[in-house]
């Protein structure tokens, strides 16, 4: 499919013209009931919506003590009146949540990760509207994760549309506890300052690594930092930041951890649903191991497996009975960790969740929940797919839109489809049509200089001088012909580089790879605002925008 209209017109692609779409994805979205019994719900479905409401408000959650710590931390960043007053909404029992979530990424982390905060926010204004409920939208930081390189990098594209990355220097040896509570160093501001050398000056570059360095300051974790930098794109919105990493929040996890310790049932159930996901014909996204329990304990800077031991369990080879982890998840649950199957339970023990907006990698995750929900008595929340999109310039698609190229063709990283458009330019029939027209009129010359010569042998000359000229100017034609193809083949190269640099840098997604804070280098305010317009939680559909 290519990109028709103009340049200004976003784009809507079926995103099972990709090749990274799952078949789980694709038909979450578009054959939603041969999935009815893995999910919630059908988040298009009005009904889902309303029983989603009815489960979060008959459920009991802690209101009063989350309210508390998320107006602490909100305190504790400087978070926006707007922010604040969407987390106090929470106190009341009537106001439910849409929740999304994500690494605490350098500098905001990849385009996705605002994208899921938009579509959060949207689906946030869309149950009040449709349904009248009050609802708050969240964003969850994942700040117990411990893959410091998965969040020490921001992708960009240089002053030359080139992908490049800055970067935060690798943990050394022994530093390996949560990646949100790693204090910035010096090494923060040297990584600005490469931000700075990498992307093109423009009227929005002096605010916006103003707005950085105040974020992203010496001393602070990096989850305040990302959460700082969140709520001020987002906090004016009403968007509420959660660092899931807080040791104040623990408590409010502790009777999770102890359910976890007592039965122990959520890996075999995570696994027995994956294998009915593989028998189905899809694919199981975690393959737990059914003899450890879905927590971490905190010891020595890192995360440690709980495996079972008989009655009890062996955490780094140190046994421990079951009554003294049953006691450590009770009065000490800062010491433990959920781990990925058990995160979402933990974070809808939490907050009166109706909604969950994820990638395809978290719809698959949760594909292997439903059970693990029910176990718990906690309501699983509908799971709606996150905005998918690319972002290209006005010259970028109206390249795409004049010269009918597919989008998904750009991914490709050889020539072939270049090759094909620049073949398709000079018609094959040129070099037979001029090689013909200088043969006839050769031909025809040679018979005007055979006839006059019977009438005045002095005009024969004068015949093939012109023939001479006729050949000669097809000739320059010809020449003039190749030269302005040559031309046309460097204006394309160029203009199929340039799109394809922006929409897959280095053969990835854009949406995966290049940071937000390259887009708002670009576009300013602007960015936001069109991304609020044109780009929600819609199944099934990739966005093609121009700002």
């Amino acid at each position: 499919m290519s990109v028709p209209g103009s340049a200004r017109t976003p784009v809507s692609l079926d995103i099972r013209l990709f090749s990274w779409t799952s078949s789980l994805a694709a038909d979450y979205a578009f054959a939603h009931g041969k999935l009815a019994g893995f999910f919630a719900g059908d988040p298009s479905s009005s009904a889902a919506w309303q029983a989603a409401v009815r489960r979060a408000r008959d459920h009991h959650y802690d209101r009063e003590t989350l309210t508390a710590l998320l107006a602490s931390q909100q305190a504790r960043r400087g978070a926006p009146d707007a922010a604040r007053g969407a987390a106090a909404r929470l106190a009341a029992p009537s106001t439910v949540a849409v929740v999304t979530g994500q690494q605490a990424g350098l500098f905001g982390g990849p385009l996705y990760t605002l994208l899921k905060a938009l579509g959060a926010l949207s689906l946030a204004r869309r149950l009040e509207e449709d349904h009248g409920v009050p609802a708050v939208a969240v964003f969850w930081i994942e700040a117990e994760d411990h893959d410091w390189d998965e969040v020490r990098t921001c992708g960009v594209l240089d002053a030359e549309g080139r992908p490049a990355a800055v970067e935060l220097p690798s943990r050394g040896e022994g530093q390996q506890g949560p990646v949100g509570a790693v204090r910035l160093g010096a090494t923060v501001e040297a990584a600005i300052a490469g931000l700075e050398g990498c992307l093109p000056v423009t009227e929005f570059s002096d605010e916006l690594f103003a707005v950085l360095r105040a974020a992203y300051a010496q001393g602070t974790t990096m989850a305040e930092a990302f959460g700082r930098w969140l709520e001020h794109l987002l906090g004016s919105r009403g968007l509420v930041v959660y660092d899931a990493a807080d040791p104040a929040a623990k408590p409010l996890a502790a009777e999770v951890f102890a359910r976890e310790v007592e039965s122990g049932r959520t890996t075999s159930l995570a696994a027995d649903a994956g294998a009915r996901l593989e028998a189905a014909g899809y694919h199981a996204q975690v393959e737990p191991k059914v003899n450890a329990l879905a927590l971490f304990a905190l010891e020595g800077g890192g995360r440690q497996p709980i495996l079972r031991d008989g009655d009890g369990f062996t955490v780094s080879g140190r046994r421990v009975t079951a009554a003294e982890l049953l006691h450590a998840a009770r009065t000490s649950p800062e010491g433990l960790s959920p781990k990925v199957i058990l995160r979402p339970v933990v974070q809808d023990t939490l907050f009166p969740t109706v909604c969950y907006v994820g990638g395809a990698s978290e719809l698959a995750y949760f594909g292997q929940l439903r059970g693990v929900y029910e176990a718990f008595g906690v309501p699983m929340p509908l799971i709606e797919i996150r905005p998918s999109a690319t972002l290209l310039d006005p010259a970028a698609m109206r390249f795409l839109a004049k010269q009918q190229v597919p989008f998904e063709a750009l991914r490709a990283q050889d020539d072939a489809v270049l090759n094909q458009l620049l073949k398709s330019q000079l018609p094959a029939s040129v070099d037979a049509t001029i090689t013909e027209a200088s043969s006839l009129v050769a031909d025809r010359m040679a018979a005007v200089a055979s006839a006059v010569a019977r009438i005045d042998a002095t005009l024969e000359g004068a015949a093939r001088s012109t023939a001479g000229r006729m050949g000669n100017d097809l000739k320059k034609l010809h020449n003039k012909i190749i030269q302005a193809a040559k031309r046309k083949d460097e204006t394309l190269r160029r203009q199929f580089g340039h799109a394809r640099a922006q929409a897959f840098p280095g053969g990835q997604p854009q949406e995966r790879v290049v940071g937000t804070v390259y887009f708002l280098n670009q576009y300013g305010p602007a960015l936001i605002e069109r991304l609020e317009t044109e780009v929600s939680p819609e199944p099934g559909v990739h966005r093609v925008v121009s700002i």
